[in-house]
């Protein structure tokens, strides 16, 4: 039976992407380490992506607890919402709403810089010049944004309870601390713990599909602008296929 070209096609990719990857396994254990690039890319994921993704959480919280309260107080349950947003947020919102706005940001960026370098050829002039470029280019970004996105996603936990606090003090009188402590009444350690770990496998999966991408792109400057959208659809659809596997698994053995 013969196989449609897009078929080809979809498994050539996997197999180049699983190459890729094993690549980035390979070389992340030999000397030596880029850590200079390594911090300056933690700075860049991390550091400049807290702005947007803390206001998207804070606004999230806001606009959550504004939607629901009214439902809520007609069951007579209000005071159970410091509860269910800390629930919602720490358990999903936070680390996949955390995870696309990473994606958009940060895999389209990798795309595109890591594109526009291989079609002016400087990855080539590195080769050429004795430099290990996917050791340079590559590792330390996968690295950095798989770090960075479990502490972006633990900011933005913090960020949007304190969103959902605001707006409950519109119509409502809630100290901080009594909004707080109602919130970690609730919560468990197994309700922290898998969500915290997935996010290392969601900034892993936006790293090495951005880098990805952008270190193969061909046909000029639009070839980048397709590496920079592709990495973004690629990522956030591995990301809710990963969150599945993740919630599906952790059901199977009675955590959360």
């Amino acid at each position: 039976m013969k196989l449609s070209k897009t078929t080809t096609e979809v498994f050539n990719e996997v197999g180049e992407l699983t190459y890729f990857t094993a690549r980035f396994f390979r070389e992340i254990f030999s000397p030596r380490f880029e850590w200079r690039e390594f911090f300056r890319q933690c700075y860049v994921i991390g550091y400049k992506s807290l702005p947007l993704i803390g206001l998207t959480g804070f606004i999230m919280g806001l606009v959550l607890t504004i939607q629901v309260r009214p439902t809520l107080i007609e069951y007579g349950v209000e005071a159970r919402i410091p509860a269910m947003m800390g629930l919602s947020f720490v358990r999903e919102i936070g680390p996949v709403l955390s995870a696309l706005i990473f994606a958009g940001k940060i895999g389209s960026s990798m795309g595109a810089e890591l594109g526009s370098m291989r079609v002016t050829e400087q990855i080539d002039s590195m080769e050429v010049s004795g430099t290990n470029p996917y050791k340079f280019l590559v590792v330390t970004r996968v690295l950095a944004a798989t770090i960075m996105l479990p502490v972006l996603s633990s900011l933005s936990d913090v960020i949007g309870i304190y969103g959902s606090y605001v707006a409950f003090n519109i119509r409502g009188a809630m100290t901080l601390r009594l909004f707080i402590s109602e919130v970690f009444n609730y919560l468990k350690f197994s309700d922290i713990f898998p969500a915290h770990i997935k996010c290392y496998f969601f900034g892993f999966a936006v790293g090495i599909i951005g880098c990805y991408k952008g270190y193969f792109t061909r046909l000029g400057t639009a070839g980048v602008g397709r590496a920079a959208n592709s990495a973004v659809v690629v990522s956030s659809v591995l990301i809710f296929i990963l969150d599945l596997l993740v919630v599906q698994i952790t059901d199977l053995i009675g955590i959360g």
